[in-house]
């Protein structure tokens, strides 16, 4: 077919050359635009389609998401201090050393046990004492406990191994100014009273500057 439609446009094309009417030359113009188009669908239906290569397998570099492990709390554990260090000692037997990750942190301890018998193990500080030197500190692991040494990064006594806030400081200030509530309270009584009033509390807040306090404030 595609040979025909060639012979075809072959002889369209001779009588283009030599047809001088403008209808003539339209029609046979369109002719050829159409036997093109139709030798062009059968070219096309002609030539087998190219098969597109399949990409092959390319392996995965992403792992597999482990499912959360779960741990049992070891909330109970003893601790010994000196200045420069502390040691927190964990009973627990049958522990591979190559299971066991520390995170330490200037305020925290994080300790994980791996596969202990079928279990995982956990002892975790989340706010220590006072802070300690991450870089410094170890875990050792012996056949019946684990020993974790964590270094102070000041010298000094720990009241305790979790954080707690210093309450002394306080009661120290109160005690360095045992007459700032009762000037307080003059104040107050000052600034409502009446003259009678005022004076009174002024001849006792002079008093008390000087020392004689008590008997001023009889009169109150």
């Amino acid at each position: 077919m595609a040979e025909e439609v060639g012979l075809d446009l072959e002889e369209l094309r001779q009588l283009q050359n030599i047809a001088k009417r403008t209808r003539v030359l339209n029609l046979i113009s369109s002719e050829i635009c159409n036997l093109e188009k139709l030798r062009e669908s059968a070219s096309a239906s002609n030539v087998k389609p190219e098969l597109e290569p399949v990409p092959a397998p390319v392996s995965s570099s992403v792992k597999p998401v482990s499912p959360a492990l779960n741990y049992v709390t070891l909330g109970t554990f003893s601790w010994d201090q000196d200045n420069e260090k502390v040691k927190v000692y964990i009973s627990l037997e049958g522990v591979d050393e190559n299971k066991v990750e520390a995170e330490f942190k200037p305020m925290s301890l994080d300790v994980k046990i791996h596969d202990v018998q079928g279990k995982n193990y956990r002892c975790a500080i989340p706010k220590l004492h006072k802070e300690i030197v991450p870089e410094k500190c170890k875990v050792l692991v012996k056949p019946k406990r684990i020993v974790i040494t964590m270094f102070k990064s000041s010298r000094g006594n720990w009241m305790d191994i979790h954080y707690k806030e210093d309450k002394i400081k306080p009661s120290l200030e109160k005690e360095k100014d045992p007459m700032a509530g009762i000037m307080d309270l003059m104040k107050n009584m000052y600034e409502g009273g009446d003259e009678e009033m005022k004076k009174t509390i002024a001849k006792a807040w002079t008093d008390a500057r000087s020392g004689k306090a008590g008997d001023s404030l009889k009169g109150l």
